[in-house]
């Protein structure tokens, strides 16, 4: 049964949302039975590469709010961050343009790497501060989950590599009217918009895969077990 997740790599709710999502599947006993598929989604897709401004300065500006109300979001996420277990470090975060990021992830998709690389990208820029446009980055960030520096290079240095497969997550979010993200469909029924808490995404599984598995079409009314046999014979109930 597939999930597919649309999310960018600077939302912290979409890293958030993964690990809560994450957590729902290790409860469930078919959790290797889940086909995880990430999809691309600029949350800006004008944004200008890294001016050297802090998260809390581009939020003001963007937003029209202070820099301490700016700070003050930021830490209801980090607080939020902290009990899935993620270390947010906001002061050291560079707001960025993040399409070679999705190209990359695209790439490592088609090499089988598609979740290491993703969430490789998260741990970067959410909690080393490191810049996720830039090429010499991606291109440690991409050997560190074992893909090949030199293939790395060649998708970095081609705009156009991988760029169709990026588009395309896109038009699908269009058509489906996602507009904010994290956003999780699971298999092509249930929609779940932001990060939800366990139970939800939990929930949202176990009836999807409940529509998938047979059951029985009858209601049984016995109050205790009867004469039966199976293949092991045939016995009556003390």
């Amino acid at each position: 049964m597939k999930i597919e997740i649309w999310s960018d790599v600077v939302c912290p709710f979409c890293y958030i949302g993964e690990r809560r999502l994450f957590a729902a599947m290790d409860e469930l006993p078919y959790k290797d039975e889940l086909e995880l598929s990430f999809k691309s989604f600029e949350l800006d897709p004008n944004a200008s590469f890294y001016t050297g401004k802090s998260i809390e300065e581009a939020l003001s500006e963007k937003y029209g709010v202070s820099i301490e109300q700016a700070r003050g979001m930021n830490q209801n996420i980090i607080e939020q961050a902290k009990e899935v277990g993620l270390d947010f470090n906001f002061a050291e975060l560079k707001p960025t343009n993040t399409l070679a990021a999705h190209r990359l992830i695209k790439f490592a998709k088609s090499q089988g790497k598609e979740l290491a690389m993703s969430n490789r990208l998260f741990k970067a820029y959410f909690e080393e501060g490191a810049l996720v446009s830039d090429t010499e980055t991606l291109v440690n960030l991409a050997t560190e989950v074992g893909l090949l520096e030199a293939d790395v290079r060649d998708v970095l240095a081609d705009e156009s590599r991988f760029l169709s497969e990026v588009r395309a997550d896109e038009t699908t979010a269009h058509q489906y009217g996602i507009t904010s993200v994290p956003y999780i469909v699971v298999n092509d029924k249930y929609a779940i918009k932001g990060a939800q808490p366990v139970e939800t995404f939990k929930g949202a599984i176990e009836t999807a895969w409940g529509e998938l598995t047979p059951k029985s079409p009858f209601q049984e009314v016995a109050v205790k077990e009867g004469m039966m046999c199976d293949e092991n014979g045939c016995e009556i109930p003390k």
